[in-house]
């Protein structure tokens, strides 16, 4: 009983994984590929983790792969995030069909800055002001005692 599930669950991994490698070749552009890969991906892993689990059916087996599996759900989408977010920056572009873009009104590309639409007057002021100004880090020094 123990075969078919672990069977199962392998051949389902490997159909995530072949789903994702499909999108990833088939779909138009940078953040639906992202999109593809990062679900089916992660789905497709954690599936095949789970089914090593069980086929070996050891403590220190299990951990590893739980291990593998909040590894992946942790940083996939957080990876995916970042190259979307720098690609979208850049300026690759999106795709033809793309309905909905809300990054266009809030993104000033000379600046580099992204605004959240949420600011008051007061700070958009402060903004315009100083245009030719580039962001900055903060960095919070500690006082000498």
């Amino acid at each position: 009983m123990i075969e078919w599930i672990i069977k199962i669950l392998m051949l389902t991994s490997s159909l995530f994984i072949l789903l994702a490698a499909v999108g990833v070749l088939r779909l138009p552009d940078l953040l639906t590929r992202m999109h593809a890969s990062t679900k089916a991906g992660a789905l497709g892993i954690t599936l095949m983790m789970i089914a090593a689990s069980f086929h070996f059916f050891d403590a220190v087996v299990m951990a590893k792969s739980l291990a593998v599996i909040i590894f992946i759900l942790i940083t996939a989408p957080v990876a995916a995030h970042a190259i979307g977010r720098a690609g979208y920056f850049v300026g690759v572009p999106v795709w033809s069909k793309t309905i909905k873009d809300e990054l266009i009104n809030c993104y000033d590309p000379d600046s580099h800055r992204l605004m959240s639409g949420l600011e008051t007057e007061e700070e958009l002021e402060i903004y315009r002001q100083n245009l030719d100004l580039k962001p900055r880090i903060r960095v919070t020094r500690k006082e000498k005692e």
